[in-house]
């Protein structure tokens, strides 16, 4: 037992500290190690001695600023966690180590129609069949991050209501998949988990305010304030799909008229261009199209644009965000895309804010949402767990 204000006591801490830092960045130079902890130079460096000897971290020669340095991560080999990401058609699973390396990743098809347990059979045995084909003992697993399409209350852990996997409303997901596989789940919701993605590896990198701005069958935005997910007390912080536009517009699954969605979502997009493009369009298909110069096409996505641009514009007016990141097939669409939301902005938004605002698309695609999972799961997990030097299953960052 360690005495609270000893020596022994302020070094443990120390550690924790300097393990924590090298987790949540998955790599960092010593002086980096220094500015992000606070310590000083020579203290860090006879921590990373200490932590390397004891096989918690891996120290690589670097460069930085034209200058020798050393690099520290955490052992590859201290366990792993594993990303799941539920959407609207598919079920994305990735396995990475602490070292912020992706070990095994696979999507595949899921049926929007199926059931809660039908989604979360097949994540278990994909699960499976993923950490089989790393090689890693299941004693390694320190923890899963979830993604599911809506919103999820706080306090219960339970799915709101959503029109994407409509037959999951009222289901608890953490709680379903974590007695599958017998580890913590830790769930959020997708847009979140994007923002996340966003923010570790893609285009949030080096800022700490953004918003991941997530246009697929809905609208959602993931939110991040002083480097954290703002959930809301609720969870359902980030809805600004339901910002309203006109209040005279096509009536929202959310009961109200004008919301945003209506003119951005696909659902609501789509039958735009059904009579002279035909009913088997999809997003992704839009966007090819635009990029190839389709009349129609661009100005659908235009407009959709200059949409998004005014629900942003509200944001920056409240928040005051110095990024936004666009994601889902929508940001495929490049500056005919971006162009317009910057319009709006600069049309709509306070001057100041609009200033200091830049628009980017997501830099991860597709894989946004599940790698944020596995930044989720790497957030969650204790750095006690680390120093004792084993990973249970009580507790729970890539390329």
């Amino acid at each position: 037992m360690e005495t609270p204000g000893s020596q022994s006591s302020l070094h443990r801490a120390n550690l924790e500290r300097v393990v924590r830092a090298v987790r949540l960045a998955g790599s960092l130079t010593q002086a980096e190690i220094a500015r992000t902890t606070g310590l000083s130079a020579a203290t860090v460096s006879n921590i990373v001695r200490e932590l390397k000897d004891g096989g918690t971290v891996e120290v690589t020669p670097t460069s930085a600023g034209g200058r020798r340095a050393r690099s520290v991560s955490l052992s590859g080999d201290a366990g792993i966690v594993i990303g799941v990401d539920f959407g609207h058609t598919h079920l994305r699973v990735a396995v990475g180590n602490l070292a912020h390396q992706v070990l095994a990743e696979e999507s595949e098809p899921l049926d929007v129609d199926a059931s809660a347990a039908q989604g979360f059979d097949r994540a278990e045995q994909l699960v499976n069949r993923l950490i089989a084909a790393t090689g890693v003992e299941r004693s390694k697993v320190a923890g899963v991050g979830l993604g599911v399409p809506g919103p999820i209350d706080v306090e219960s852990g339970t799915l709101g209501s959503t029109a994407i996997l409509p037959g999951w409303t009222g289901t608890k997901p953490a709680e379903e998949l974590q007695g599958r596989l017998g580890v913590p789940v830790h769930v959020d919701n997708d847009a979140n988990l994007g923002a996340l993605g966003e923010l570790v590896w893609g285009s949030g990198r080096g800022v700490r305010d953004l918003a991941y701005i997530k246009v697929a069958s809905g609208v959602g935005a993931g939110l991040v304030i002083n480097s954290k997910i703002y959930r809301g007390p609720g969870g359902t912080a980030g809805e600004i799909g339901h910002i309203t536009l006109d209040e005279s517009g096509p009536v929202c699954r959310c009961g109200n008229r004008g919301c945003l969605e209506t003119f951005a979502a696909a659902r609501y997009v789509l039958p735009l261009l059904q009579s002279s493009h035909g009913t088997d369009l999809t997003m992704e298909g839009v966007v090819r199209l635009a990029r190839d110069g389709d009349p129609g096409c661009r100005r659908v996505i235009a407009d959709v644009g200059r949409h998004i641009g005014s629900g942003v514009a509200n944001l920056c007016n409240l928040l005051n965000p110095s990024r936004v990141v666009l994601g889902g097939d929508l940001a495929e669409a490049g500056e005919l895309v971006l162009g317009p939301i910057r319009e709006s902005v600069g049309r709509y938004a306070i001057p100041s804010a609009a200033r200091q605002l830049s628009v980017l698309p997501g830099a991860l695609g597709g894989r946004a949402e599940v790698l944020g999972a596995l930044a989720l799961a790497l957030g969650e997990m204790g750095d006690s767990t680390l120093l004792d030097g084993s990973l249970t299953a009580v507790t729970p960052a890539f390329t």
